[in-house]
């Protein structure tokens, strides 16, 4: 059966299957060649998104007002400071009158409540740019990185080191589940992920029968071999800056520095990040800008995947 993401939702990857993460990526694809080819589309013509944003954020706002403006829609940015949610007005509220004036909704800020209490009473598509919980606009731009540099998802050995609970961390996890990949968490055991969210990822592993496998360790150089991407986060999420200090302690051997690198093994292994990176913690200067790093081609890619999101769900098909 052919995709159809026609007035979905994108509150995490949980809801949408393999051949639909699939599909997103290969628009995204299209998308980019015809940006990088100079065409001008129309797909989300007459279109009007509300953007809010209750955190600080370059890529993914940029992201989504570059990737609206682009075919042809008018994104409309609403601070935290703009618009009553959750102060005057309740999220339910707000959700009713923003979706009778806007084709999409995107929200990036801290409670994945308020995300899915948008989706359940906007009546438009809503698509979450970043919660507390999860961040799945990033991972599918880290998939289409990983992709372009390997020509594939499934049998990749993807590893993440660091804060093993936050949501990149989460997403990469349900991601790669459903992908085939081969996950792998390295981190501190007071960091280690939920570990319902690791049965449930392994049960979605089985369900998709893609092959995938979830591996939690507290043994940084083991977590890495074979690895082919590596990928880390910043040590304190955004609301946690309070706990730097300790968690620059409990981190810094999960430091990606070039030991960590040829513990791999792997000559051709990428190095992945999220941004913004703290240089000096998560990862070195000298992996930062080495041959290995492909940070900034997954920031562009934010805007190439958000726009396939988005054309996808309200594109004038």
């Amino acid at each position: 059966m052919p995709v159809n993401l026609r007035n979905r939702h994108l509150i995490s990857l949980k809801h949408h299957t393999p051949e639909e993460i699939n599909y997103l990526l290969d628009l995204s694809t299209d998308l980019k060649n015809k940006k990088r080819a100079g065409i001008k589309g129309n797909l989300l013509e007459r279109k009007n998104v509300a953007l809010i944003f209750e955190k600080p954020s370059t890529r993914t706002r940029c992201a989504f007002t570059v990737a609206a403006i682009d075919e042809g829609g008018h994104p409309e940015y609403l601070g935290k400071n703009d618009i009553q949610l959750g102060h005057k007005e309740d999220v339910a509220d707000t959700a009713r009158v923003l979706g009778r004036m806007f084709d999409g909704i995107e929200f990036r800020g801290f409670s994945q409540q308020v995300v899915e209490d948008l989706a359940k009473y906007a009546g438009v598509p809503v698509w979450n740019g970043l919660t507390d919980d999860y961040h799945p606009t990033q991972v599918l731009a880290d998939f289409l990185t990983i992709r372009e540099n390997f020509g594939r998802l499934k049998g990749i050995k993807l590893v993440y080191v660091g804060d093993g609970r936050n949501n990149v961390a989460n997403s990469l996890m349900i991601g790669a589940a459903k992908m085939g990949m081969h996950f792998v968490i390295g981190s501190p055991k007071e960091l280690f992920p939920d570990p319902a969210l690791v049965a449930e990822c392994e049960q979605i592993a089985k369900d998709c029968e893609s092959g995938a496998t979830i591996t939690v360790t507290d043994d940084p150089k083991a977590a890495v071999k074979g690895a082919d991407a590596i990928y880390t986060d910043v040590w304190a999420s955004m609301g946690e800056e309070a706990k730097a200090a300790e968690r620059k302690a409990l981190l810094k051997p999960y430091q990606v520095n070039k030991e960590l690198i040829e513990a791999t093994g792997n000559d051709d292994v990428i190095f992945l990040h999220c941004l913004p990176a703290v240089k000096g913690n998560e990862v070195t200067e000298e992996v930062f800008e080495s041959r290995h790093a492909r940070q900034f081609d997954e920031a562009e890619n934010r805007m190439h995947t958000i726009k396939a999101v988005m054309v996808a769900s309200i594109g004038n098909f």
